[in-house]
């Protein structure tokens, strides 16, 4: 059986076009907001959602997406409704995966996570500072209930390594397009195209690229050589700025409907 996430990607390859990930971080700016949002990206035109487990110490996170998350911490989100928004956005038709860090998983039972994400419709799980050679229980866990595993990759990355990484990966290989943190950016590095063709070498999967793209375009530019691309920071910067939920709903509705367009106009 195909997850919904297998389904997204031949689908936009029917399409010739890329696919448009867009996160959003469980309980931002509440768990209400999270849920609105989520609708208001899927009817803008996004093919999948990644819900982001907010998290004390993210490694990976740059300052916008650490504000929200430390709203959503102080809003008192938990698992619980990291899968309550997992459940909304799967229920709108499009694939959608959890991007968490280690220890909330290991916190909440390795094999009751995967079980949890599986039961509420999720296709997968990122984990960005999980290592290969820890994640025995992790790959036996997900297997098991028919989930993905999605590892990061990033150009410091040796060839090598991303083979035994893309290895174990499942869904799509999530390539961040530069060292460092994320964060929208007035370009997106030319080490992401590079670090594509790198993965490609080693892999039949999709390859989604994030952090970074913050214009129809850049995803433009991203989507003639990547099978996804990937948005975060941007839609969050404008729900954090927004003077009211409707208007932050309107806003990153039409930045969607952007780079939808410009997703479809790489190829």
């Amino acid at each position: 059986m195909s997850t919904a996430l297998e389904l997204v990607f031949e689908k936009t390859r029917a399409e010739n076009r890329a696919a448009l990930i867009a996160y959003i971080p469980a309980g931002f700016p509440n768990s209400l907001g999270c849920e609105r949002a989520i609708t208001a990206l899927v009817d803008a035109g996004v093919d999948a959602i990644e819900i982001g487990y907010p998290y004390s110490d993210p490694v990976m996170d740059g300052p916008t997406i650490q504000e929200a998350a430390e709203i959503s911490l102080k809003g008192g989100t938990d698992a619980a409704d990291v899968f309550s928004a997992l459940k909304v956005a799967s229920a709108t038709g499009v694939a959608a995966v959890v991007m968490t860090y280690w220890n909330p998983i290991e916190k909440y039972g390795v094999n009751e996570f995967a079980q949890s994400i599986a039961d509420n419709g999720g296709s997968g799980v990122i984990t960005p500072d999980l290592t290969i050679e820890e994640s025995g229980r992790w790959l036996e866990a997900v297997s098991n209930c028919g989930i993905n595993p999605i590892y990061v990759v990033a150009p410091s990355t040796s060839d090598a390594r991303l083979a035994k990484v893309t290895s174990k990966t499942g869904g799509f290989v999530y390539a961040a397009s530069v060292m460092g943190v994320t964060g929208a950016r007035t370009s997106v590095s030319v080490d992401a195209s590079a670090l594509v063709a790198r993965v490609k070498a080693t892999t039949s999967l999709p390859v989604a690229v994030g952090l970074g793209v913050s214009t129809r375009e850049q995803a433009k530019e991203v989507a003639t050589y990547a099978d996804a691309v990937i948005v975060g920071s941007a839609f969050i910067k404008l729900l954090l700025n927004a003077k009211s939920e409707q208007e932050g709903l309107e806003s990153i509705s039409a930045l969607a409907k952007e780079l939808a367009k410009g997703v479809r106009e790489g190829r």
